[in-house]
């Protein structure tokens, strides 16, 4: 591997993220094919807090975070702050690692959507390739109380234990998950570590540009040929002789289309940039986990013993006709509860806490620029309980309920004194919503803002095989690729979309050849 890509590789990937790592050593399997990657960032190989996975959260809001914000929220809480790594790896090097197989519901919607080649059976052969080791936590890492938790659940909504998630057809359960690390070093399994320190660096093709802030992509007589990248020494133009994949997640990835003239034609306009290609869809679409909060005063200290802090948890289908979880609960060892603390609720020194996520949100937001400059953050507008049926608030409200009958029953109830947040004076559903709604959390999962479809839809950024339409040479491959958000924590659908992007890129390749 060689520090600072040369001025013309055959392969430019833009963005050292979760995606990022995973493209640009894949390709440069290839002796024969260079491969240059940009990332905004420095090398996480020096940050201990990015190397063990039990610091996660000491990467968030720090010096690694562009720590986006929202637009006033209608609906829902507008105080959210949205973790975005620059540091090689991403998110993968601040995220807790829970990994799932992809689920055969969620591949079926997308088929269903018109990403053709993304059924189950195909993404599920590309999870079993990632090369970041995924593992059950040990028992040396199982903390006491999330097992009385685990046991309570599954007493009281009558889920399954289970001992490993790996399962296509996931609808219901409570236990341990899994994660990816090493649990004799508590080294996380980060995109960058598993992909390009462990071998891809020892690569003379792979050449990385640490540093470099992508200005805007280079589309000269409807191709993309290359990218403006800013560097501490000045904008390079750095040029692709095959392709340009996009890898910089769902918020700046449909930035970057915008910054480069491809968007709605009416978004670039208001921004001050000259429309190449009208794109409606980029930027639309977006998509998260929202997450609720319920909070319980604690009899007893519970032991520091974990992997990540956010081991375990509980799945459940509210729905009868629900083909994936409508509700996932994680169980953390430690509250967070600023939110509800800035709503005005005084939490006691000793609390703990469950928050329920809503599963497959029907609510769509947006991404969108406000002027030409990178240095200028995205706005971001959630829309989160804003789906005409209103089915994420009924699933809020439904996980807070399931959440309750939990902490009812032995062994948990033991280790409760009384409800804190929402507290028993909210009773009704309208009650629970609205302290849920103003108080609720992203789990960091905003994706769906390039999507793919159908040929015929005009709202799809790309096609079936990551393309971007209207433009040649030019894929995007990251979360905002997604059709709609996974039912469960998606890097391991981020993951696996990755190694599929490479058998696409590979296959066109070999075409072009031919």
């Amino acid at each position: 591997m060689a520090y600072d890509t040369p001025d013309i590789v055959d392969y430019l990937v833009l963005g050292g993220g979760t995606a990022g790592c995973i493209v640009a050593a894949r390709l440069s399997e290839d002796p024969d094919a260079s491969v240059g990657l940009v990332e905004a960032g420095p090398t996480d190989a020096d940050e201990p807090r990015a190397n063990s996975i039990r610091r996660w959260a000491e990467m968030l809001e720090g010096e690694y975070d562009l720590d986006y914000r929202s637009v006033p929220n209608e609906r829902g809480n507008s105080s959210i702050r949205q973790a975005r790594m620059r540091i090689m790896g991403g998110c993968s090097t601040a995220n807790t690692m829970i990994a799932w197989r992809p689920l055969r519901g969620d591949m079926d919607q997308w088929v269903a959507l018109g990403a053709d080649g993304w059924d189950y059976d195909t993404v599920s052969s590309c999870y079993d390739r990632i090369l970041a080791p995924v593992t059950p936590i040990p028992p040396e890492d199982r903390n006491p109380y999330l097992q009385d938790v685990i046991d309570s659940a599954t007493a009281a909504l009558g889920v399954p234990v289970r001992e490993t998630w790996n399962d296509a057809e996931v609808r219901n359960g409570a236990g341990y998950f899994e994660i990816g690390y090493d649990p004799l070093t508590n080294q996380r399994s980060s995109a960058s570590y598993a992909y390009i320190r462990s071998g891809a660096d020892r690569r003379p093709n792979l050449h990385i540009t640490l540093g470099g802030l992508v200005e805007r992509l280079i589309v000269e007589d409807g191709r993309a040929v290359g990218a403006a990248v800013r560097t501490a020494e000045g904008v390079r133009q750095l040029r692709a002789r095959r392709e340009v994949v996009v890898s910089c997640g769902a918020i700046d990835s449909p930035a970057l289309l915008m910054r480069s003239g491809i968007g709605p034609r009416a978004v670039l306009a208001a921004a001050g940039v000259d429309a190449l290609v009208d794109l409606p869809g980029v930027g639309e679409n977006l998509q998260d986990h929202a997450e609720g909060l319920l909070v319980w005063e604690a009899r007893s200290e519970r032991s520091a013993i974990s992997a990540t802090g956010w081991d375990a948890g509980y799945v459940v289908t509210v729905d009868d006709d629900a083909s994936v979880p409508d509700v996932s609960t994680h169980i953390p060892l430690e509250t967070w509860g600023v939110h509800a603390e800035r709503e005005g609720t005084a939490l006691p020194a000793n609390t703990v806490s469950l928050v329920p996520n809503v599963a497959k949100p029907r609510s769509r937001g947006r991404v969108w620029i406000t002027s030409p400059s990178a240095d200028d953050a995205p706005s971001i507008d959630y829309r989160s309980f804003t789906d005409p049926d209103g089915r994420d608030e009924r699933m809020l409200v439904a996980g807070a309920r399931l959440a309750r009958r939990v902490a009812q029953r032995e062994p948990f109830a033991s280790h409760l004194v009384r409800e804190v947040f929402p507290g028993p004076e909210a009773q009704s559903d309208e009650e629970l919503s609205a302290a849920l709604r103003a108080t609720h959390q992203t789990v960091y999962h905003v994706s769906c803002t390039c999507r793919m479809g159908a040929d015929d839809d005009p709202a799809a950024v790309l096609d079936a095989r990551l393309r971007v339409r209207g433009v040649d040479g030019l894929r995007v491959v990251d979360a905002s690729s997604f059709p709609t958000l996974s039912a469960l924590n998606p890097v391991g659908l981020i993951m696996s979309v990755a190694e599929r992007a490479v058998d696409l890129i590979r296959e066109d390749a070999a075409e072009a050849a031919r």
